[in-house]
C-alpha cells in the first residue's frame, strides 16, 4: 500500500494517510486480518512524525475500521470493508455538498430526509 502526503493540501496529513487507508479497505485491497505498518515504520517511510501517523490509526480505529492495541500490530477488523465504504461516501458526500454551497444543517436534513 502506497500513501502519498500532499504537504500543499488543507486538508491535515493525518486525515490525509487515514483517508488513504480508508480506501484501501473499501477497495478490498487490505481485508480483515490484514496488518498495517507500524507506527514508527509508517512515520519513518514518509518523513513525518510517528504522532501524525498515530493520529490517523486513531481515527481509523474510532470508526471501528482498525484494531490498534499496545504491543500488538494494527490490523484490519471484519466487517471493516462496507464501514470504510459508506465512511468514504459520506465524507465524500460532505465535501461536494459543501462545495456547492449547502450547510452543515441543510446536508443533515437531507440525509435525515432520505433516510427516514
Amino acid at each position: 500500500m502506497l500513501i502519498k502526503i500532499d504537504e500543499r493540501s488543507a486538508v491535515p496529513i493525518y486525515q490525509q494517510i487515514a483517508a488513504q487507508i480508508r480506501r484501501t479497505i473499501a477497495s478490498g485491497e487490505l481485508q480483515p486480518g490484514d496488518r498495517l505498518l507500524a507506527v514508527r515504520e509508517l512515520a519513518d517511510s514518509l518523513g513525518i512524525n510517528l504522532h501524525t501517523v498515530r493520529a490517523a490509526y486513531a481515527e481509523l480505529r474510532a470508526e471501528h475500521l482498525v484494531d490498534m492495541r499496545r504491543g500488538r500490530p494494527v490490523s484490519v477488523l471484519a466487517g471493516a470493508v462496507p464501514v470504510a465504504l459508506v465512511t468514504d461516501l459520506a465524507r465524500n458526500l460532505v465535501i461536494e455538498a459543501r462545495r456547492f454551497g449547502l450547510t452543515d444543517a441543510e446536508i443533515v436534513d437531507l440525509v435525515k430526509g432520505q433516510c427516514s
